[in-house]
């Protein structure tokens, strides 16, 4: 047992009878005393045992021991220990120990304290339960504690007359139960022994003799003629009034049931004497009256103490039962109140069922008294256990509680039982954990995984538009270059235009002349033509005019741009100029921003007539890019081709009038 690491197992050389040997077995827990202290020895009850250890000296104690609990057979001892010496293969010695409080007095122990000896005198029941090898109840306190006490691995029972011809033998081996239970007993054993208050059970009580009434004499002839009536009245009343009604104790009850059947027998006598009187003669109604009387008295008292006989005992009884009761509770609620939420799961003690066929005072004080110091024993070693347990709990499980809202359930179950159901539930719990966490850390991992992908997009991203910013600033440059050239271009364009205006106005001059000289030529040869004539010319004259005008205002107008440009101040430009300007640079534009698109075929079928890629070019537009074969232009640029056309057939019609 846990127990045993904590005490001094210790060998006593003791002289029996002597002051130190009284003294050591009045302040020891005997192995002798066990059963009774446990409520199972039929010598001894566990009321008397608790008396004695409260109220008795050292010596008076042992006397008691030896005479109540102790066999008679000492001598009988002597002659069976060579039998159980020849069982056991070894010598066996008398000896005392202790353990503590606890001690045991050997019938036999061998040298090695291995072995042990318990011998009982010969009885047909004990040896029929031993040949059965079931060791009764009321010897296993006694040998389970010597077992605990010495330390033994096995106690060889015997019983016998000390002959072999009456012999009979079995094998003990420890009980942790049993020990569990004799180590609890004992403790409240002690409590009960602290708590100790006087009560005093006569042991046989005998009812108190009652007063002896007169012999009742009425003799009549016609009449009374001698009567002790009166007296006999006087001295019943005298008696009825003394018997006592305050019932408490044995005694009272062995007094009032015996005054129940001495009223009865006094009904008896007089119901008698009234009879007798009665057959001597009819005239003494007096006397009936008062036998009667007194007999009704006598009756009253009888009745009223078997009632109260009655009704007192169950009220006694019901009294005994609830102190038992309320007295249980209250160790319960103690023991509930240490491990707490925790309750004991205990059935009720029936001490209804203790108290059955118990007759006397002494006897349902001590059936209540032992069942409940059994049923506290057992609650004693259950909240230890579940004290156990609980500070187990709270060395290996402390940080677990929640785990075990069924610890109601579950704390009763055998301590290895119980530890393993602990330990599983944590351990399945941690795994649990484990896996949350694990899954926890994928999940931060597949969240850190995807805000790189995004960060990593991001820079992708951010790249791609600093790409797309470095490749809109390269087009920029471009386009600022292209313009550059386009406005070079213009500048050209607008040279060459200026020079072919001034030539056309040149032609145009000279084809005035050579028109006057042939007409001067001719005049006089188509004289017959000139009416006829005279408005043509002059439609053809207004036209060559106004193209003239258009040619010359245009060529005002790119001339006054070109100045402007070449001026750092820049200046003013007029409506026609700023026209001019405004073409120059939506053209420039489109061409610097909107790739090329309008084809040569396309311009044909606009304009109605076929045009070459030459003809265009000759008049200022060439190609802006080639598709193959194909030759494109600019869609922006073709109002400036109709307008360029329009001069060129302006020209060709001047050069070309009749």
């Amino acid at each position: 047992m846990q127990r045993e690491n904590t005490l001094t197992r210790e060998i006593h050389n003791l002289l029996q009878g002597s002051d130190d040997w009284h003294v050591f077995r009045f302040n020891h827990h005997g192995a002798s005393e066990a059963a009774a202290m446990l409520g199972l020895s039929k010598k001894v009850t566990r009321s008397e045992l608790v008396r004695m250890k409260a109220t008795g000296l050292a010596k008076e104690f042992s006397d008691w021991v030896q005479e109540n609990i102790l066999d008679y057979g000492h001598e009988v001892e002597a002659l069976a220990r060579p039998l159980a010496e020849r069982i056991i293969g070894e010598d066996l010695y008398p000896a005392t120990l202790s353990l503590g409080r606890e001690s045991a007095s050997c019938d036999g122990l061998n040298m090695a304290e291995t072995i042990g000896f318990e011998h009982k005198q010969w009885n047909a029941e004990l040896a029929a339960s031993v040949r059965a090898e079931v060791l009764p109840d009321e010897h296993q306190p006694q040998v389970q504690q010597q077992l605990m006490v010495t330390g033994a691995e096995k106690w060889l029972f015997m019983a016998s007359d000390g002959t072999e011809n009456n012999m009979v033998w079995m094998w003990v081996y420890p009980d942790a139960a049993w020990f569990e239970r004799i180590v609890a007993g004992w403790e409240q054993f002690d409590i009960d022994v602290a708590n100790y208050a006087q009560v005093d059970h006569a042991v046989k009580p005998e009812a108190a003799p009652a007063a002896a009434l007169p012999a009742l004499v009425v003799q009549t002839e016609g009449k009374v003629v001698s009567s002790n009536l009166m007296a006999y009245q006087k001295a019943a009343e005298k008696f009825l009034s003394t018997i006592k009604t305050d019932l408490q104790d044995d005694q009272d009850f062995a007094d009032a049931e015996y005054n129940v059947k001495f009223c009865g027998e006094a009904e008896a006598k007089l119901e008698h004497a009234k009879a007798a009187a009665l057959a001597q003669t009819s005239t003494i109604d007096e006397v009936m009256r008062t036998v009667d009387h007194i007999k009704a008295q006598f009756r009253a008292k009888r009745l009223e103490l078997e009632k109260l006989v009655k009704t007192r005992k169950e009220q006694i009884k019901e009294t005994i039962l609830n102190d038992g009761r309320r007295a249980y509770a209250a160790h319960i609620a103690g023991l509930e109140a240490e491990i707490a939420p925790i309750r004991l799961q205990l059935a009720t003690p029936d001490f209804a069922g203790a108290m059955k066929a118990k007759r006397t005072l002494a006897s349902l004080h001590d059936a209540v008294g032992t069942t409940l110091a059994n049923a506290k024993i057992a609650a004693n070693t259950q909240a230890a256990d579940y004290r156990a347990k609980q500070t187990w709990c709270r060395e290996h499980a402390a940080n677990y509680g929640f785990l075990f809202m069924d610890m109601a359930s579950i704390i009763g179950k055998p301590m290895d039982d119980f530890q393993l159901v602990i330990n599983t539930r944590i351990a399945e719990h941690k795994r649990a954990e484990a896996a949350k966490q694990e899954a926890l850390r994928a999940k931060i991992a597949a969240e850190e995984k995807e805000k790189a992908e995004a960060a990593a997009a991001a820079e992708l991203a951010a790249q791609r538009r600093a790409d797309a910013e470095r490749q809109a600033a390269e087009a920029k440059a471009a386009a600022e270059r292209q313009a550059a050239a386009d406005q070079a271009e213009r500048e050209r364009v607008a040279a060459a235009t200026k020079a072919q205006m001034e030539q056309q106005a040149a032609q145009v001059a000279a084809a005035r002349a050579t028109q006057a000289a042939a007409d001067r030529a001719a005049e006089a040869a188509q004289t017959i033509h000139e009416n006829a004539l005279a408005a043509a010319r002059q439609g053809i004259a207004q036209d060559q005019a106004a193209a003239l005008a258009d040619q010359g205002r245009l060529t005002d107008a790119a001339e006054e741009l070109a100045a402007a440009k070449a001026s750092p101040d820049g200046a003013n430009l007029s409506p026609a100029a700023q026209d001019l300007f405004e073409q120059e640079g939506a053209t420039n534009f489109e061409r610097a921003h909107t790739p090329p698109t309008l084809r040569l075929g396309q311009i044909s079928d606009r304009l109605g007539f076929t045009v070459t890629a030459s003809f265009m070019e000759s008049i200022g537009f060439a190609p802006a890019a080639t598709d193959k074969a194909a030759k494109l232009y600019h869609e922006g640029d073709f109002k400036s081709m109709c307008a360029a056309i329009c001069r060129h057939i302006s020209a060709v019609q001047v050069k070309h009038a009749i």
